[in-house]
């Protein structure tokens, strides 16, 4: 291939001659070969992309026509038919056992213990004395009011005597009779006293605190001991705004003491007066406990039925969420479609759970149901139970 000449000019810089001097070209065999390349794998592409539509595409083999068939198919799933049945509904609350009576034994009168008949933790019956004053000075003091009450009639009769006579004045008199009735007073109250004299119990019951010795001056209203009686006991629970309207009076109930104990009560009181702090109502149920074997104050639960209602009974696994976060059950209908309802827990137990809004008798999914969507068509099976 021919050279290609140009010209082009150099200049000294020492002399500041310029000189023109020819520029030759030479071409390079190799970038010609690469154009030749290049074109050829371009018909290449071009020729293959045409192919597609000249030639019949091969028909597909047997495994990915098995493939397509196997990704269309609806999904297995597991359903089993449930029928609701009549359940019935409770209320339930933890509360605390308490004594039906507990009162503070105190002293009515002043004076010295004489005789003490009871110990703590020991069990009384309603009037039993359970301590004594000693009665030789209360006894002294009713002589002496009974000697002025005397006295004080005798001058009360003088002055009226007197005043008849027109010695003594009318305010005389007004001042006797006035120490006669003050007289009568004393001794009334000396006669109370030594009528109080026996400290007793006012209803059979446990002597939980006692507080007294024989010879030991105390004072009227001292606190001497405490009396509970536990038979029967008074369970309190606290019953939220909305539980309310399901409690009444004489209701039956179930009650669970912590101890394992567990007894019959009777509800014997609804309060129509929410507790300020907690917005709750105090609901009293009373427990037979004649045997007192069942402590005041230990922690109870209280199931009270009030109604019933047909429900199914499920597995907890059985329950799923929908894209709204709603609680429910996937079921499948005649047609094989998934659908989702909306579900309530009526009653909680350790093998399941019973809840309503659910068709009478449906066809539950029991597996599966976290892979399949509402309203999607499904191959259901019966489970090993059916």
């Amino acid at each position: 291939m021919a050279n290609k000449i140009g010209f082009y000019t150099v200049v000294n810089t020492d002399t500041n001659e310029a000189k023109t001097e020819p520029l030759k070209f030479e071409d390079d065999p190799k970038s010609s070969r690469s154009f030749w390349i290049a074109l050829l794998l371009l018909l290449g592409v071009v020729g293959w992309l045409v192919s597609g539509f000249i030639l019949p595409a091969p028909p597909p083999s047997e495994e990915s026509q098995s493939l397509s068939d196997r990704i269309i198919e609806p999904m297995a799933v597991i359903a089993e038919t449930s029928i609701a049945k009549p359940v019935v509904q409770f209320f339930k609350n933890e509360g605390q056992a308490l004594p039906d009576r507990d009162t503070t034994l105190r002293a009515q009168i002043s004076g010295q213990i004489s005789e003490v008949y009871v110990k703590k933790g020991e069990d009384v019956e309603a009037n039993d004395v359970v301590a004594k004053f000693d009665t030789k000075e209360l006894e002294a003091e009713l002589e002496r009011a009974q000697a002025e009450l005397e006295r004080a009639q005798r001058e009360v009769e003088n002055a009226i005597e007197l005043q008849e006579r027109g010695v003594a004045t009318a305010d005389r008199v007004s001042s006797a009779e006035a120490a006669l009735a003050g007289a009568r007073a004393q001794l009334a109250f000396a006669e109370d006293n030594l009528a109080n004299t026996s400290i007793t119990a006012p209803f059979a019951g446990r002597i939980e605190t006692f507080e007294l010795e024989p010879g030991e001056f105390i004072q009227v209203g001292s606190e001497i001991g405490r009396l509970v009686d536990n038979t029967p006991l008074t369970v309190a629970i606290q019953v939220p705004q909305i539980s309310l309207g399901v409690l009444k009076n004489q209701q039956p109930a179930r009650v669970k003491f912590i101890t394992g104990e567990e007894r019959a009560g009777l509800v014997t009181f609804v309060s129509t007066s929410a507790t300020t702090a907690t917005r709750t109502f105090l609901v009293e149920v009373e427990v037979s406990n004649s045997d007192g074997k069942i402590p005041a104050g230990i922690s109870a639960e209280v199931e009270i039925p009030y109604g019933q209602v047909d429900a199914h009974f499920i597995s907890p696994e059985t329950l799923s969420l929908n894209e709204q976060g709603a609680l429910g059950v996937k079921t499948v209908d005649d047609d094989n479609v998934v659908r989702f309802h909306d579900v309530e827990v009526i009653r909680a137990t350790i093998e399941g759970l019973f809840v309503e809004g659910l068709p009478d008798e449906v066809q539950i999914i029991t597996t599966g149901q976290g892979f399949v969507q509402d309203g999607e068509l499904v191959n259901p099976q019966k489970g090993a139970d059916n």
